[in-house]
């Protein structure tokens, strides 16, 4: 199991409301953190009834940017029935939160959830990892000079798509993700992002040959969405709500 900094076990004690659940994403979750990168924190944070009901509700996301104890921290928090409402719509981004191994904070409930949102995982999910892929690739291609973390990006978000139709697994790392598709270019984009700065640039480059690695993988995903054994629609909806009403009665 990773380490976790302790600072990040302190901001996250800080939050105004109780957390089902905190984990680290971003550059560190994908692989590929620059030694300036900041931290992005995401969770479930549960409001209490009293914010739920009344006239003055309480904020289903909460985000913080600040720095706090030396470190740079982005920490996106949604309230619980938000989150379970983007699982259900095959939000990628709640989906990667969810299972990410960097765990700064869990509660049994929080085992539980992941669980029940393996149902939540379906062919539709292509449509999110393409979108995000062609706007990190229109936002790469804008750069001047280019930068290497979009094109990570761009790629990450393809083999993560690809990996979770072909198997039903969520994986965000990149490191890990090329030991099953073996791109013998991405090592050498990786160690210019980790021993470089967050906006480091690509250096001399082949534009065209990424460009073509890109529609390739895009192909690949929108193949193997075709071709995926996952459902088309959740079938977590039941569970996820009747997880909801258990969490509100027992506050």
């Amino acid at each position: 199991m990773t380490e976790i900094d302790t600072r990040l076990i302190d901001v996250i004690a800080q939050q105004p409301y109780p957390l089902l659940f905190a984990t680290i994403s971003g550059a560190h979750l994908y692989g590929f953190p620059s030694p300036d990168s900041d931290y992005d924190l995401r969770g479930i944070h549960l409001l209490p009834l009293s914010k739920l009901i009344g006239l003055k509700l309480g904020q289903d996301t909460i985000e913080v940017s600040e720095l706090q104890a030396g470190l740079q921290i982005d920490l996106v928090t949604h309230e619980a029935k938000k989150f379970f409402g983007l699982l259900l719509k095959a939000n990628g981004y709640v989906l990667e939160q969810l299972y990410s191994p960097l765990i700064v904070q869990a509660t049994p409930e929080y085992d539980e959830l992941k669980a029940i949102a393996k149902g939540c995982i379906t062919h539709r999910h292509s449509h999110h990892y393409l979108g995000f892929a062609k706007t990190q690739w229109r936002l790469f291609e804008k750069q001047t000079p280019l930068q290497v973390k979009p094109l990570l990006y761009v790629f990450r978000v393809l083999l993560t798509g690809i990996h979770l139709l072909q198997t039903g697994v969520v994986e965000a790392n990149l490191v890990t993700l090329n030991e099953k598709f073996q791109l013998s270019y991405l090592p050498d984009l990786i160690n210019i992002k980790v021993t470089g700065a967050e906006k480091a640039p690509l250096g001399v480059a082949d534009l065209s040959f990424y460009q073509q690695e890109y529609r390739r993988l895009c192909q690949v995903l929108e193949e193997t969405s075709q071709n995926s054994h996952l459902p088309e629609h959740p079938s977590a909806q039941p569970d996820l709500h009747e997880l909801l009403i258990r969490l509100r009665l027992g506050q």
